[in-house]
């Protein structure tokens, strides 16, 4: 998830930045004033309490800003990230907030601060009192506004900046060159993720194509393990001599021996990339826990697993093209070879895909189309989940 905080002096732009974020990243927006008065309308028992506490001229104190707060977090399911504002105000209030998103398994990003001078941001105001013909944005509360801004937000800056999330961004200039100020440091927050994905699909579904354009623009390695066993036959090792028995024979390469290519690979690649796309694996319920053994060693996770769908006909259509030519595969070779070849996928792959689904983890994407629209169609989900990873 993407979760941010924004500060700002009165008249720095604030609720323009606010807009424009969460219209970008689809992020709720939760401000303290708003929730209260939220809960306030419905009638809660936290709204009825504030409520008497408002009108008897006292202040909400944390025991039901916390409830407010979390409620709000909690009934927003449809969101990729929360941006806070006006909440925290106190040090208590910070270490609150650290512990609503800890409950979620999730945590701040980055606290942006708008820095504007006061003179403009009072001229900006005077001249929105002016525009808007408010009365209450006099030079009087403005000034008292602007003290009161400073005196409260500059302990929690001190907390932010020790934890090294705090980025101060220049506020002048138009809502625009702002954005695209702020917007740089949230890219670059979502591009420094790592992703670990799954590939799923059909022979004759596009994977290889749709893996390495994905490996090429998020700087991900591919693992084949088709490939990996090719390229060990090749080096003449140990390893090599286990491996060709099983292939010159057309059976499945035990578990064990694939386990130690896959670890080779990591620890050959480790550093390298952003993450990993694994083509061709795992196949079977074994493989998938074996798989989330080995990425566990290294302190990952798969990310999400991507299945490429294209119906019976269409794959069988495409296979047979394939087999006219130099790129055609031992069971191009006739349409009952290739039919037998997608049944015996499916019959793997489905108990496979079944595990990821139980975990939230499956992106169906339509394959159907060429190759550019298909990977359109596959990138915006998996962006989407670059942002959600927690």
């Amino acid at each position: 998830m993407l979760n941010l905080i924004l500060f700002g002096p009165p008249g720095a732009g604030k609720g323009t930045q606010a807009g424009m974020l969460m219209s970008r990243y689809n992020l709720h927006y939760i401000s303290t004033g708003e929730v209260l008065r939220q809960e306030i309308k419905n009638g809660s028992p936290l709204g009825l309490k504030a409520r008497h506490i408002i009108e008897s001229g006292g202040l909400v104190d944390d025991e039901i800003i916390v409830q407010v707060i979390g409620n709000a977090i909690r009934s927003e399911e449809r969101s990729d990230g929360f941006l806070f504002d006006g909440f925290p105000r106190t040090y208590v209030q910070a270490y609150i907030l650290d512990g609503l998103l800890t409950r979620m398994h999730t945590s701040l990003n980055r606290i942006f601060i708008l820095e504007v001078p006061d003179e403009v941001c009072k001229q900006r105001l005077l001249q929105r009192a002016t525009e808007q013909g408010r009365s209450d944005d006099n030079e009087v509360v403005i000034e008292r506004r602007l003290r009161e801004y400073h005196q409260k937000t500059l302990p929690l800056l001190t907390f932010y900046e020790s934890q090294g999330l705090l980025t101060r961004i220049n506020g002048l200039g138009t809502a625009e060159e702002v954005f695209a100020r702020i917007n740089q440091f949230v890219t670059d927050d979502i591009n420094s993720n790592p992703i670990n994905l799954i590939l799923f699909g059909f022979p004759g579904a596009g994977r290889a194509t749709q893996a390495s354009k994905l490996a090429g623009e998020f700087n991900l390695t591919i693992i084949s393990t088709g490939e990996l066993l090719q390229e060990e036959l090749k080096t003449g090792s140990t390893m090599s001599s286990e491996i060709k028995p099983f292939l010159e024979k057309g059976l499945h390469v035990p578990d064990e021996i694939v386990i130690r290519l896959i670890e080779k690979k990591l620890r050959e690649t480790a550093g390298n990339s952003r993450g990993y796309i694994f083509k061709g694996y795992p196949r079977t319920h074994v493989q998938a826990y074996i798989l989330d053994g080995l990425l566990r060693k290294t302190g990952r996770s798969i990310s999400c697993v991507i299945n490429l769908q294209v119906p019976f006909l269409e794959l069988i259509k495409r296979l047979d093209a394939r087999s006219q030519t130099s790129s055609r595969m031992p069971y191009d070779g006739s349409a009952s070879t290739i039919v037998a070849r997608l049944e015996e996928h499916q019959l793997r792959t489905e108990p496979v895909l079944d595990y990821y689904r139980m975990h939230n983890q499956v992106i169906d994407v339509d394959g159907n189309g060429s190759l550019e629209t298909v990977y359109e169609r596959l990138k915006e989900p998996f962006i989407r989940t670059i942002r959600n990873l927690r």
